[in-house]
Parts: structure tokens; sequence; C-alpha cells
């Protein structure tokens, strides 16, 4: 075996190497482990929320009303999970094969929700999740499966409202009866940018994120060359690359006009190419399914990437650092395959995750993800514990939107006060017309809080940053926050801006002017013994 299947260790072992010298070298056995003293105050972290087939939710059908509570409060469950786990980014699976968790005018019902296709749970999931999630100061992106639509059979159970039967012509069935749309047409890049404008009007999301945004792997036999250009001055296989390109581009174009912040991001192949010293083995973005994500990025089509990187060694190591050197000013959060964790999955070592998520961190990528979420809430080898003790025992923000052009800070709020467990700020208005395009009960800027036992609090730093993208102007006091003396506020725009800290007034303790200060300290001094300087007794 060759030196070269050991590189990916590397730059593991680079990172570890200054905390094994100082061991070395310290008296104190409970020296701070590498994991717990590097924690950044910028990071994105999250999970993707899988509804098809109710895979991480919902569990129970919503048919009544009694068990349409029962599938909300299994939502929560899994929120407030996340929330302990200092989540700041749920992707939930919105749009499953051509059906919708929302009321859409576009597409049926998805029939995870109730478990017949087409049906009405009695209430408007997306919309729930999206206050909930909000509530808990974490961002939702919409998750939009693009190209798949599922069987004929699936489709069959849509009757006249599915996509098969309203636009056959978008529509091609492969082997095994699978069903796509045809990248290849224009139109599907309309339809989708459709579905993608519908979801932005409608909702306070915080991003868009397309999936399988990508053609079908080979084993299907699908093929759209039919359509390509004989007079065409672009290779078959560029112009494949441009018919998702046109997915992307369209998709930009249609929801940037709208919420300039919403953040499009999708999930390419966790390989974009072979690199020069390691092949992808065949399965990559640009030369298997003919995505080209790096030029989505460098010409702002996108403004990050989740890339599915459920590969460990040499398959992970040497691409997650390919994809960083080739972000273009973007954050690429890697999705780490923590399914692998569960026997029944694979054979992943806890600390093989471990070592992805430290890289991961240490190279300043971006962020992490996981997929998928019930793997983490049930701790599958210890994932969660580890997840909440060791990489997130903070919360932390997501990346600052600097690719968009807007980055003026917005005022920062006028005064503090903290009274009986809450605490209160003025709200400074908001500074961009955009904020216009918000749905009714929704905020353009947000606060985050700071506290700590030192005067003024230094909002640079991860562990002081107790809450954040707060929506009101006030906040009940957290376990956390009771633990420290001080706090500060700031406003955050839906861009990532952050405005200076307003600091809490540092209290002072001020005596009234009529009191008579030295009568008040000879008060509570004891009368002076009889005991003379020299130790005689006086007379």
């Amino acid at each position: 075996m060759t030196n070269k299947h050991y590189m990916w260790a590397l730059p593991l072992l680079l990172a570890l190497l200054p905390a094994v010298i100082k061991a070395q070298y310290t008296d104190s056995p409970c020296e701070t482990s590498i994991y717990e003293r590097q924690h950044p105050l910028h990071e994105t972290r999250a999970v993707w929320l899988t509804t098809i087939g109710g895979l991480d939710w919902p569990r129970t059908k919503a048919t009544d009303a009694t068990s349409r509570i029962r599938q909300q409060e299994e939502l929560i469950r899994i929120l407030d999970n996340y929330q302990r786990a200092n989540i700041n980014t749920v992707i939930f699976q919105t749009r499953v094969r051509a059906a919708l968790l929302y009321p859409s005018k576009i597409e049926p019902w998805e029939l995870s929700l109730t478990g017949q296709a087409g049906k009405s749970p009695g209430y408007d999931p997306l919309a729930f999740c999206i206050e909930e999630c909000h509530k808990r100061g974490m961002e939702l992106h919409a998750w939009v499966v693009c190209i798949p639509i599922g069987t004929k059979e699936r489709q069959a159970k849509y009757g006249a409202a599915s996509l098969a039967r309203k636009h056959p012509e978008l529509v091609k069935t492969a082997k095994g009866g699978e069903m796509f749309m045809i990248p290849g047409k224009p139109e599907t890049a309309d339809y989708i940018a459709s579905i993608c404008r519908e979801i932005v009007e409608g909702y306070d999301v915080d991003g868009i994120s397309l999936d399988y945004i990508r053609y079908p792997e080979s084993t299907y036999g699908f093929s759209d060359e039919n359509l390509y250009p004989r007079t065409s001055s672009m290779s078959r296989t560029a112009w494949k690359r441009e018919n998702i390109t046109r997915i992307v581009r369209r998709v930009h174009d249609v929801v940037k006009p709208i919420k300039p912040w919403v953040k499009l991001s999708s999930s390419p192949i966790g390989k974009y190419a072979d690199t020069h010293r390691y092949s992808a083995g065949g399965w990559n973005c640009y030369n298997a399914v003919w995505q080209d994500p790096r030029l989505w990025l460098k010409e702002n089509y996108q403004d990050m990437l989740f890339p599915m990187m459920y590969f460990t060694g040499n398959n992970y190591y040497p691409f997650l650092f390919d994809w960083l050197e080739n972000a273009y000013g973007h954050p690429i959060v890697p999705g780490l395959g923590i399914y692998f964790l569960d026997p029944r999955e694979g054979r992943w070592t806890l600390n093989e995750v471990r070592a992805e998520m430290h890289t991961a961190r240490n190279s300043g990528i971006g962020g992490i993800a996981f997929y998928r979420g019930e793997f983490l809430t049930k701790n599958c080898k210890g994932i969660y514990d580890t997840t909440c003790e060791e990489f997130f025992p903070y919360p932390a923000l997501t990346a600052r939107m600097t690719w968009m052009g807007d980055t003026l800070a917005p005022p920062a709020p006028t005064y503090i006060k903290y009274e009986e467990g809450v605490l209160r700020w003025n709200q400074p208005a908001a500074s961009s017309p955009t904020a216009e395009a918000l749905p009714a009960k929704s905020s353009y800027l947000l606060h985050n809080i700071y506290g700590s036992n030192t005067y003024p609090v230094d909002v640079t730093q991860a562990e002081n940053l107790l809450a954040a993208r707060v929506y009101s102007s006030q906040w009940v006091i957290n376990a956390r926050g009771r633990k420290v003396r001080h706090y500060a506020v700031t406003a955050i725009d839906r861009f990532g801006n952050e405005s200076p800290a307003t600091q809490e007034e540092k209290p002072v303790i001020e005596l009234p002017k009529h009191i008579n200060v030295p009568r008040l300290i000879n008060r509570d001094v004891p009368p002076k013994s009889n005991v003379s300087p020299k130790g005689k007794t006086r007379r």
C-alpha cells in the first residue's frame, strides 16, 4: 500500500498537532480538548428533514383533528431536539415527487401527510414549520426535489392533478417505471422556477435548496438527446450541463427580484470531478450527471452549496479541499452521511464522523450538514451527544451574504433594559426597501443576544452568543443567560449584516445625596476596644 492511501488523514493530523504538542508540555491533565476550544461565531449547521415516506416526519397521518395535532407535536419535538443541538438551518423537504407540503395552485398535496395522495392535512405544514423554526432562531430552507417525480403508479394516485397528466410533454418514463422531468426542454426550467416563485411569494422562507438538480443516473437509461440541436456549437455534454444550469439560472432570476436575501443552494454530488491525484471513481457532478456547481457559484446563481459528501477516507478529504479551493467566496457546507452510523445502513464509526466534522470546521469551508434528521436525533453511536457537547455547545450565526452587494449594517437598538427575567430593547426600523416584500407577521430585521460576566460584552466570541435571530424586541432570559451579569443586543438583517452592539448599561451603585455617607459607614463599625495599641488596658 502506497503512502498516498494515507494522505486523506494529513489535514486532520496537522490540525491535531498543536494539541498533541501542548499535551506534552502541560502539567494539567484537564486541558480543554481541541474540539472544545475552537468554536466559530459564523457556521452553518444544517439538517435535512426528510418527508418522503415519512422518513423523518410525519409518522402520524393527519386524518382528523386529533391526529393533526399529534403530527404537529411530532415536528415540534424534532425541532426542539435540533435547537438543543444548536442547529441553525433546517432543510425541509417541501416538494417531494411532484407533490407539495403546502396548498399550491400548481401541484397537489404530498401523500405522506395524510396517506392519501392530494388530500389536505387540514393545515399548512410549510407555514407551521417556518413559524416553529423561526421561534427557535433557525433558518428554514425549502427543499425542492427537481427532476424525479416518482413512479407511474405514484403519479397515477394523483389522477388529473398529477404532473404527468397536466404536462405530459415535460415528463419521460425510464426503466422501472420511474418518471423524470426532461432537462432538455426549456419549459422544465420555467415549471420548476414557478414552484420556487410560489414558495417565495407566499412564505417567509430563508432559502430554496434544489435537490436532484441533475440528469438521472445511467442505470435508469434516461435520455433526452433527441432534443439536442444538430446545429449547436456545443458538444452534447456541454449541452446537457447547460440544460441543468438553465434551471438553476431560471430559479435565480425568478427568486432574487422578489426577495434577494433568500439563499439559493443545491445538493450536488459530493465530488465535482477527478482531482489531480484522486479519482472520483466515475461518480461526480461534472461528467456523470452533468452538473456544474462551480459555475453556479462563480456566476452567483447560487449562494451556497450542500454537496452530498457521503464518503470516508480518500473519497472525502481530497474532495472537501477541492470544493474549498473553488468556492468563489461562497460558503460550502459538506453533507455528512450519518445514516451510515446505523448498522442497518453501513459500518461507519463515530470517530470517522468526528474526524470529518473537525476537518470541515478547521478548513473554514462554511459549516456542516447532516443527512438525515432521524439518525442525528436518535443519537446513532452517540452522534447527537457529540454534536451537542463537543462541536455545537453554543449557538452560531449563518454566513453573511457579502456577495449580494448589500453589506450595510442596520442601525443598532437604542437601549436595553433588563427587568424580571426579560430583556427588552428598542427595535430599529428596517432600512431596506426590499423589506416590503415580506409577508405579514414576518420581519426584515432580527436580533442577536450576547452575554458575559465581563463588561462590555465581547460580541465577537461564540461563547457569548446566547440567542440568534430573535424576531421580537424582547427575550426571556434562558438558562445560559441567567449565568451572566451583562447583556448586549445587535440588529441583523436578512443578508446577515449585523449592527454594532448596544450594551446594557453597566450597573452603578449611587447613594442619594441626602445620606450622610461617613455616618452610614461608621454606623456598622464596631466600638473601639479597651485595649491600647501597645496591648495595655485603658483606664
